[in-house]
């Protein structure tokens, strides 16, 4: 999607077909959702979208809740799309339909013992077969359509990311390589956390104590050393056998934390390596360094007393 258009994807379907996940997954994509919104209030929700300036793509689940937005929507939309056109506004407008058997549907209601909004005071089946009679038109215009009765909610949002992920966005699946400081407490959203508090310490040497693991002589010092070698070799094989099967579950991100005593020297120093080696395997990553600025400097201050 270029830089200057905006994204519009209606989000409809049969009730109990997974609209809740599709949400989740296309806020995972960046997109600004909003479930269920009254269809008077979508030209002016559009107006503000624009007045920002900051909203680039929006989700907008519709569902048999909002019954007369189905009458007005491909008005609504061509109207908008009208309105786009004299302000030289591209819009990328896209309708999702999610749908499933009779059968499926059935059998989530009966899982989930939610009534049928078409349903309420009589057959389950009766007020699917009257949705799937109100949706047809719309079912007809949709722009794409996934079948979820066989689907699980992680292969749902395999199949919207490989629809709706543009190839220049960050990937939907990122790692954070984190150093901390034990001095300080653990990372509370932290995946994995890897103590390396066992190897050599440059804080006992003079002229590395107020240097940090972004330093070149103090992550020499923790890397060049044969226990440490020793031990990345062995954590890294780890991490890349084990990270692909975070990807596969449907996690969206995952949290790595390393951390030493003070959160300054060996965990960056380990957390530095980590990333790039990361990075070589295509995966997006951040490395943060959590404590290092806070430690260093009060090893500083302590050392000007």
């Amino acid at each position: 999607m270029a830089e200057d258009m905006l994204s519009l994807v209606i989000v409809t379907g049969m009730s109990g077909a997974g609209k809740t996940v599709a949400m989740q997954s296309f806020e995972d994509l960046g997109y600004f959702c909003i479930d269920n919104m009254p269809p008077n209030l979508l030209p002016k929700f559009w107006e503000l979208v624009h007045e920002s300036g900051k909203i680039k793509k929006v989700a907008l689940v519709v569902d048999i809740r909002s019954r007369s937005f189905y009458d007005e929507i491909f008005s609504m939309l061509s109207k908008m799309d009208e309105d786009e056109q004299e302000k030289h506004q591209k819009v990328d407008m896209k309708i999702l339909f999610l749908n499933a058997s009779d059968e499926e549907l059935v059998s989530r209601y009966k899982e989930t013992r939610r009534s049928h909004p078409l349903a309420m005071e009589g057959r389950l089946l009766d007020g699917i077969q009257k949705e799937r009679e109100i949706l047809g038109e719309i079912r007809s215009r949709a722009s794409v359509e996934i079948d979820t009765t066989e689907l699980t909610p992680r292969q749902l949002r395999e199949e919207i990311f490989d629809n709706f992920q543009e190839t220049s966005e960050v990937p939907a699946f990122h790692i954070e390589v984190m150093s901390f400081g034990f001095k300080y407490g653990l990372p509370i959203d932290a995946d994995i956390v890897m103590d390396v508090r066992f190897l050599r310490n440059p804080f006992y040497v003079k002229e590395l104590k107020t240097q940090t693991g972004e330093d070149k002589a103090v992550y020499d010092y923790v890397m060049d050393d044969a226990e440490t070698k020793n031990f990345y070799d062995k954590f890294y094989s780890l991490l890349k056998d084990i990270v692909p099967g975070y990807e596969k579950e449907g996690k969206t991100s995952l949290t790595i934390a390393i951390g030493c005593t003070g959160g300054q020297h060996r965990s960056v120093a380990i957390a530095q390596r980590l990333g790039s080696d990361l990075k070589k395997l295509k995966y997006y990553v951040d490395i943060t360094h959590r404590d290092m600025e806070k430690s260093q400097k009060k090893v500083i201050e302590h050392g000007n007393k």
